[in-house]
């Protein structure tokens, strides 16, 4: 009986060529991507602009502005909350232009959770 040739999971050398290939340039895309991110700078604004953050996307604050009319001593909290929504909304910007980057290299194929 003849001795079946081939490669374990019945991949063909050409397959397996291909697919180191397309990982490769997968690799590349992913490390420009990630240089173009962090150079990126995303602003959100909370309060009707009273406050406006800066970040860029490796999430390093440039800017920070505060307009001192929402600067109450006696009301502290509402300054804070503004910070807060106006954070939140600036990191929800970076990880979704992060993950619409992922998306384009992998045609929105799903890596079970994987954070890139």
């Amino acid at each position: 009986m003849a001795k079946r040739g081939g490669y374990p999971g019945g991949m063909m050398p050409g397959n397996m060529n291909n697919l180191m290939k397309q990982a490769q340039r997968m690799q590349r895309q992913m490390e420009e991507n990630q240089k173009a991110m962090e150079t990126r700078k995303f602003t959100a604004t909370a309060g009707g602009n009273a406050i406006s953050i800066t970040m860029t996307g490796k999430r390093e604050v440039k800017n920070v502005t505060i307009n001192p009319e929402v600067v109450d001593p006696e009301d502290v909290e509402d300054l804070q909350d503004l910070i807060m929504a106006c954070m939140n909304d600036i990191l929800n910007q970076i990880e979704e232009a992060n993950n619409d980057a992922v998306n384009s290299m992998t045609g929105g194929m799903n890596f079970g959770g994987l954070n890139f």
